[in-house]
This record gives structure tokens, sequence and C-alpha cells, in this order.
């Protein structure tokens, strides 16, 4: 079983008289900042001037600085731009300022699993990986409550690296939930895992491909959409809040018959060998060379992939059928 910290496990005064520079102010990165701010702890922030990030920082009443002028001011700094930006803004703005003693913080292990941010030895490394969205983390901290997080070490070299993470998520508000000791490494390969096979790749494809079915098969698509698509928020939502007993609990007999009778002829064996086939490219990190590569290139194959899934009738309908409902997107 894995370690669990809670409050009682981790000391704010350890960060107290150190800056924390947050690089990137998106939505994970704006909860991080106000989070610890709102801790007591001195945070500085950047974002590229101009920007929406860079105007809504202001808002909340930071100065937003630099990429390299937080790195040459503060001795935390946590990496909070997008997976494929954020080797070219360490290498460029960050690198060449880091001091001896210097803690450099991540909350996704991509970059530094694959190697494509190597870090000096003479500096801790770990990462602090809240498992929900930024608009949750914020919301919770603002309730006294949390959201769980994950503290991985990749660099001990001040011997306090553990320390400074449990500080640092205490901070944001992570130990009064819990943090799960982890890897970077099962991090990254099990983050992308699940993305891929279930969180967007294999719940989008099932979506469609559930939709054209019943579509070939002569039915109406706003039934279909209905059917295969709008429904699924109250089942995700009754296995995020009960799990998937409480949420078979709560359906119909003839739902949890046909769930249990049927769910293994749509997930079968071909499938699961799918699933081991495309854990093993991302433990060999062959999708991370694809990525990288598909970024250089300017994302000719993403590009032509997203427009193309814009258009699918399943999109169109969806729209039309959306805007009957007054309740969605008012949040």
């Amino acid at each position: 079983m894995a370690k669990v910290y809670y409050d009682k496990d981790a000391d704010l005064n350890i960060l107290k008289g150190r800056k924390i520079g947050i690089i990137g102010y998106g939505i994970q990165g704006r909860a991080q900042a106000l989070n610890l701010r709102d801790s007591g702890l001195d945070v500085q922030v950047s974002d590229l001037k101009g920007s929406e990030n860079y105007k809504k920082a202001e808002e909340d009443k930071f100065k937003p600085l630099t990429a390299e002028e937080i790195s040459q001011e503060c001795d935390i700094i946590q990496m909070l731009t997008q997976d494929d930006v954020q080797a070219k803004v360490y290498k460029e703005a960050v690198e060449k300022n880091l001091r001896e003693g210097n803690a450099l913080v991540f909350s996704h292990g991509f970059n530094i699993h694959f190697n494509q941010i190597v870090p000096p030895k003479n500096i801790d490394v770990f990462m602090i990986a809240p498992k929900g969205p930024g608009s949750l983390l914020r919301q919770m901290f603002i309730e006294r409550k949390g959201v769980p997080c994950l503290l991985a070490i990749f660099q001990e070299y001040t011997g306090k690296a553990v320390q400074l993470g449990l500080a640092y998520a205490k901070g944001i508000g992570g130990t009064r939930a819990g943090v799960i000791e982890t890897t970077f490494k099962e991090e990254t390969e099990t983050d992308l895992f699940g993305e891929q096979v279930v969180l967007c790749g294999g719940v989008s494809e099932l979506i469609k491909a559930a939709f054209e079915t019943l579509i070939n098969a002569g039915y109406q698509p706003e039934i279909a959409y209905f059917e295969c698509m709008h429904e699924l928020k109250l089942i995700t939502d009754m296995i995020y809040e009960m799990g998937i007993q409480g949420m078979r609990q709560r359906v119909s007999d003839t739902a949890e018959y046909g769930d249990l009778t049927r769910g293994k002829r749509i997930i079968n064996e071909e499938t699961r060998k799918e699933m081991r086939k495309i854990l093993g490219e991302i433990q060999k990190g062959e999708f991370a060379r694809e990525w990288i590569l598909e970024n250089r290139a300017g994302r000719p194959v993403f590009n032509a992939l997203r427009k193309r899934d814009e258009n699918h009738p399943i999109e169109l309908i969806g729209k039309k059928l959306r805007a009957m409902m007054d309740w969605i997107g008012k949040k």
C-alpha cells in the first residue's frame, strides 16, 4: 500500500523565508498560487505579458514577472506551463538561473521522466500533483477542505525534498485530504495511460462508435445523442461519488443486468490486448517521442485530426441539443 501523508506530517514553516515562483498562470497555476499566498507564503507568478492569464494574475493582485525573472528571484520554482512548451521555457529562461539548493517543482512528470528537462545535480526536484482541476483545488481550499495530491521525489540534494514537498502540498491544501507517495515514472505513465485508454481516447471513441451504430441502424441522431452521450454524465457522477458498485445500486436492475452481462463483450480480450500495447508504447517512450516530434513539426497530424472530429455528426447535433438546455454552460 502507498504511503499517505496528512496535515500533521507537514510543516509550513520550512517554506517561510523562501520565495516560491509559479511559471504558468493557467487554471492550475492560479489555484496553486492563490492557495500558497493565502497560506501566508511568499509567491511570485509568471505568464506571457498581454495574455489573458497575465491579466488574470494582475486582477488577482499579483505583479507578474517573466519566467527568467522568476528563476532569478525565487528559490522554489514550480513549472506549470503546458507539457509541450515546458522544456523550451526551462532551457531558455530557467536552467541558467538555477542556484545550488534551489528546488524545481512539477505537477506532472512528463518532461522529467522523458528527459526533456535534465536538471542540475545540486538542486531538489520533486512533484506535487493535485488529483483534480485547479478550479476544484481552489474551491476546496476556500471551504477549508482539500484535494488529494501525489508526492514524488526525483532528486534529493538538500536532504529536505520530502519535507519541502509536503510543506508545498500543505500550502495548497493537499494534506487536508491526503498526499500519496509515488514516483515520476508511475505518475507519468499511469497519467498518459488513463488519458489515452479511458478518460479521453477510450471514452470519446466509445461514445462516437455507439452513436454511429444507432444512426446507421436508422435511429434519430437526437435520440442517439441523449442515450450515448448526454446521459453519460449521470453515470460518471455516480461512479465519481460512490464507485462502480454504488452506481449499479442506483440504476435500474435492467441497466445493471445489461452492464454485468454485456460489458465484457464490448471491452473484450482484443480491447485489453490493445490496452497492453498502448501501455507498452508509453513505457518504452514511443508515445513521448511521437508527441515531441509532432510538436517540433508544427502539429500537422494533431491539427488534422482535431479538425476532422470538430465536424463529426455528434458534435453538430450536440450543439443544437445543448442549446435547448439552459442549465448547461452557465458556470
